[in-house]
């Protein structure tokens, strides 16, 4: 399921973008943003190229401006995916970082937060990060709401379990989440009335625009923007 459009228009990464700082948090290299007084926290899950995309920071950025204490974890331990290695295509990346791995690597992360104080944990997945998401949010343990942009290897039956409202935000043109795909996820969310749960698809834009957007181009930003005031309006009704 890993397609072009998982890995399109890669980030320059930066490793001293942002205002936040990078710390150990549960065992992994983590930039935070915001006041670690916070007693609410949101949980960022990068796409495949990790925490070091300066769009994603600059989110966090704007997370934590919210009043939140945003972390977003190096789930790659440095290796985010390098789309100009030929030796190592997306799908021998994948192999050394699963999903599965990630959701494990998330509960020392939540365990950190909880025992700093932290009271309520809101979580955003992209593309890859948003089936360790679904994954946190299949127990009420975890996470008290959850945001999923564009996401990827994720199936209807994933939310079956599923525990916690979620906001799904998709793009009109995305072979990995497809618009017809995402009415079945929202169907059967809309089936369970004990999960509030809420979709919607962006015109005009592809896999991937929440963070991989050109800053320059000024449709893109204002498509990214829309989708991050979408996700602050979530966790501010459900993270408190």
């Amino acid at each position: 399921m890993a397609g072009p459009q998982c890995c399109a228009h890669p980030p320059t990464l930066n490793p001293s973008v942002g205002a936040g700082h990078v710390e150990k948090v549960g065992g992994l290299d983590t930039y935070v943003s915001g006041s670690p007084d916070s007693k609410l926290a949101i949980l960022l899950v990068s796409d495949v190229y990790g925490y070091e995309a300066p769009n994603l920071r600059k989110l966090a950025d704007k997370i934590a401006a919210a009043g939140f204490y945003a972390v977003v974890p190096d789930f790659f331990y440095g290796d985010p995916f390098a789309p100009d290695n030929a030796e190592r295509p997306i799908k021998v990346w994948l192999k050394d970082h699963g999903m599965h791995k990630g959701f494990e690597d998330a509960k020392p992360v939540i365990e950190a937060l909880n025992s700093k104080g932290v009271s309520a944990i809101g979580a955003v997945g992209f593309c890859w990060g948003a089936k360790v998401v679904v994954e946190l949010g299949k127990s009420s343990a975890f996470i008290k709401a959850a945001v999923l942009c564009h996401p990827s290897f994720v199936t209807v039956d994933d939310f079956k379990e599923f525990k916690v409202p979620i906001s799904i935000l998709g793009a009109e043109t995305d072979q990995l989440s497809p618009p017809a795909l995402l009415k079945q996820f929202e169907e059967l969310l809309a089936s369970k009335s004990e999960v509030d749960s809420f979709v919607k698809i962006f015109p005009k834009v592809a896999h991937g625009w929440t963070v991989r957007y050109d800053v320059e181009d000024e449709a893109a930003v204002k498509s990214a923007e829309e989708a991050h005031g979408n996700l602050l309006e979530w966790f501010a009704k459900y993270v408190k």
